[in-house]
Formats: structure tokens, sequence, C-alpha cells
């Protein structure tokens, strides 16, 4: 079989894909910083092409002699600046298409994700289709990626493809979806807004791994897919949680009013401070809104078939055991017991 090209092999999803890629009989070339936590695939035996995905010389001397790309390199995060957003996510996707395109590769895989939708409307299904109106930076950068992407594909004949996986959670992950429904109430920060009423969209890790390998395969050239789980509001992943763990975390039911200030205000010193603030304003649409997302294109078209929540969620809760993380912890024990009642 002929080598695969991974960007962002050392990431949260690099570190699930690349195992998953190899025991499937791929064989995997992997463009790695020297600086980056690439020791774990050494003993997969990845071949490692050193540099970064804004080094074009670099990526397209990775790219030489192989049949395809699948680019998940990028820079995701609440908070940053927009130039360092845009330098990675769309200016290192140019690279990787252009390298693609030199080498002439039968499909470039381009890793999105379905928050391009922004802010979506209460009541209605994000599908493929669906209006994006991006809301941040991070949002922008991986829209302008997807469309030069798909344009790619409509003018040099690149056979591109774009995969949305909605938010990612499972094993290796300590951000976003991870931290706020399974750390932070381990470590004693239970917090909710509106009783838990809201939708969101989570992905376990694995299942994005599946999409990438089934896209490889059977993916059509200028089509996006979503690749989600099914869609849970927050409540039904708390009570989802507390099952697993055996007790009921009593969850703060913070005023959305003080939530949104305390975001802005924390974002604006930010400013100052120049680190990333806990709670980030850029966080509010991902929290406050309801994101109802469709995958039926991913199963209809390439049998995708996610993992039900809380067969994803036992294995995150069980990988945060194994860290350190949870009730075991002596810095969490007193909280926990303050916040918890028996069953």
């Amino acid at each position: 079989m002929s080598t695969v090209l991974i960007t962002g092999a050392t990431g949260f999803l690099g570190h699930t894909l690349c195992p998953y890629l190899v025991e499937r009989g791929y064989r995997l070339r992997a463009l790695v910083r020297p600086s980056s936590a690439w020791a774990f695939l050494r003993p997969l035996g990845v071949e490692l092409a050193w540099g970064d995905i804004r080094d074009a010389e670099a990526v397209r001397t990775a790219t030489k002699g192989c049949r395809a790309v699948v680019h998940a390199a990028g820079k995701f995060r609440f908070w940053g600046r927009r130039e360092d957003f845009f330098a990675i996510n769309l200016e290192g996707t140019r690279n990787a298409l252009e390298a693609a395109r030199r080498a002439g590769v039968e499909r470039f895989i381009y890793i999105s994700t379905i928050a391009v939708a922004g802010a979506p409307r209460t009541g209605t299904v994000i599908d493929e289709e669906y209006p994006t109106n991006p809301q941040d930076d991070y949002q922008r950068s991986k829209l302008e990626a997807e469309r030069l992407t798909l344009r790619y594909h409509r003018e040099h004949g690149l056979p591109t493809l774009v995969l949305r996986p909605g938010a990612f959670y499972g094993p290796g992950g300590r951000y976003a979806f991870n931290r706020l429904f399974f750390e932070d109430p381990l470590k004693g920060l239970p917090v909710q807004v509106h009783r838990g009423r809201h939708i969101t969209f989570p992905v376990y890790i694995r299942d994005v791994a599946q999409g990438i390998d089934l896209a490889l395969k059977r993916g059509r050239p200028g089509e996006i897919y979503n690749v989600s789980g099914r869609s849970l509001s927050h409540q039904e992943i708390n009570s989802i949680v507390d099952r697993l763990l055996g007790y009921h975390i009593r969850r703060f039911n913070a005023p959305a009013w003080a939530m949104i200030a305390l975001a802005r205000t924390w974002t604006y010193l930010s400013r100052y401070t120049g680190g990333e603030p806990y709670y980030p304003i850029n966080l509010v649409p991902y929290v406050f809104c309801d994101w109802e997302v469709s995958s039926e294109k991913a199963r209809r078209e390439l049998g995708f078939v996610p993992t039900p929540f809380e067969e994803g969620a036992r294995a995150t809760l069980a990988w945060y055991r194994e860290i350190g993380v949870g009730p075991t912890n002596r810095l969490t024990r007193l909280v926990v017991r303050l916040t918890w009642r028996k069953r």
C-alpha cells in the first residue's frame, strides 16, 4: 500500500488516528516538528518527515511519493492572535494543497470542524448545507481553508474532500469538551448554564479516525461530510457521566449573564496577562447555542457508525483515572464529598 501523509500527527486526533490507521494496514508518514511529542510514532513504524506546516518546502518534501494526504494540522483554541490562526489553518492548508497537487496525490482529506456554522439557530439541524456564519478567528480561518480545499478540486482537479467533525472527546485530550464535561466536574468545578438544556455535538476521538479511514476509501471528491455522534443536551451528558461515576455531582447553575460577564472580563484582562482565560468569550456559542448536528450523509455514503456516548465516556473517565484526575485525587477528594450524594 502506498504511503499516506498525516499532518497534525502529534495532536489530540493524531495520537488516536495514527495507531488506528496502522492497525488497518496503512503505511504512514508524519510531518512533525522536532519539538513536538512524536516519540509514540516510532514504535508504530510511522516514517517521520521533519518540518512545520507553515514551511512550504518542508511540506513539499514530506508529500513526495505519497498516495494520499490527511491534513489534520491546525490551531484550535478559544483565544489567540488572528495572524496565528490564519498562518497555520489557512496558509498551512495552502502549503499542503499545493504540495499535494505537485505530488499528484489520489486523495486529499481536510479536517475542518462543524463549528464553522458559527452560532446555530435553535430548532435547526446542522447538515452540510447549513449556512456557515463563523464567529471568531478560529472558525473563520477553518472556513477559508475549507473553501480553498474545495477550490483546488474545482480548479486544479485535485481530489479533495472535507470532513467536519463535532466536538472531540475521548482519552488523551484535556481541552474544550473534555475539560468542560469531564475534567472540571472531577476537579470540583461543576458549572452549568440554563440548567443544562442546551444541546452540544460530541464526537468520540476514535470515530473521527473511523471517518478518515472511510473517507480515504469511499469519500467523494468535492464533498463535505459531517462526522459527529448523536447530539445531546448538557443535562443528558451530565447524567451519563454521573451514572458512570456512580455518584451524582451537584452542578452549580450559574446565571447566564454572570458567566458571559465573567468571560468578557477575563478575555479583556488576557490582553495584559498574555494568557488564555479559563472562560474566554469565544466559548459562548459552544455553550449557549443548540448544536443539533446530522451526520446522515457520512452514514449513508461512507458507512460511518458513531460510538454511543456512554461507551466513549466510559473510556474517557477510565483515562482520567489513569492520569490521576478524579475522586481518588487527594486535592479533589474533599470537594467531591461536598458536592455529591450517593445514589
